[in-house]
């Protein structure tokens, strides 16, 4: 069974008014999850954003430029911009890095990654992270030698299909009769969204690509407000949990 929960250790605005952050952090610890999100809406300065641009590569840049509305592009530049400044200032090998050095690239199934290199050449990073975002707001996960997925999802995000029927399409068995006993609609709604949720967190968190793990494949077990586990189909037939 793989755990879910992990000790939130911070959960905080990270960049401010300055492009450039220069307080360092300390890496998460085993089992620590940082968090770190910014609100669009907050960042109305032009002079500011234009700042945040000149942070980006020549490709980011190329594909914040290539989003439709001006909305799109500020969305996309914080984004960029949320995971550069906030790597750049942990502390990894006893140095900060300037964060406009960071390269990244993508696994074989498209998740972007930290390209890092050591003193002996490239070498996997020890650095993890992953970024989901709504229309008012970007959030950013970091952990150490550990996959990490999130997402989040609008608060009252409304679903135009009927709920059931659409969790047929798409939950397993067991989360669509947790649905199906569930009465109030709203309640309903409140609880798919969250499956919906952790369920596209822990896709993410694979790294293998939404049609390498269909959300059908696997089982969310909500067991009480503390634990949340995920059984993959997969391996219940095999006795593993």
């Amino acid at each position: 069974m793989f755990s879910f929960m992990q000790k939130m250790l911070r959960f905080q605005r990270s960049f401010s008014v300055s492009p450039f952050p220069t307080l360092p952090l300390q890496l998460p610890s085993p089992m620590e999850t940082h968090l770190w999100f910014v609100v669009p809406d907050e960042f109305k300065s032009v002079s500011l954003l234009n700042q945040y641009m000149e942070l980006l590569s020549p490709c980011e840049k190329e594909n914040v430029l290539s989003m439709r509305g001006e909305q799109l592009q500020k969305s996309a530049l914080l984004a960029r911009t949320l995971v550069r400044t906030t790597i750049a200032r942990y502390q990894i090998n006893n140095r900060v890095v300037d964060p406009r050095s960071l390269k990244f690239k993508r696994n074989v199934h498209g998740k972007p990654e930290l390209e890092w290199e050591s003193d002996g050449g490239q070498c996997p990073s020890p650095l993890h992270f992953n970024i989901s975002h709504t229309s008012s707001l970007i959030a950013c996960g970091v952990t150490v030698n550990s996959s990490i997925g999130i997402d989040i999802e609008e608060k009252q995000r409304k679903i135009k299909n009927n709920i059931l029927a659409f969790a047929r399409r798409y939950f397993s068995l067991h989360e669509v009769e947790h649905l199906s006993a569930i009465s109030d609609s709203e309640v309903q709604r409140q609880e798919f969204v969250k499956l919906w949720t952790l369920k596209e967190a822990y896709v993410k968190a694979l790294g293998r690509g939404f049609s390498a793990a269909p959300f059908k494949t696997f089982t969310i077990c909500i067991k009480n407000a503390f634990r949340t586990g995920f059984d993959h189909a997969d391996d219940i037939e095999s006795g593993y949990r």
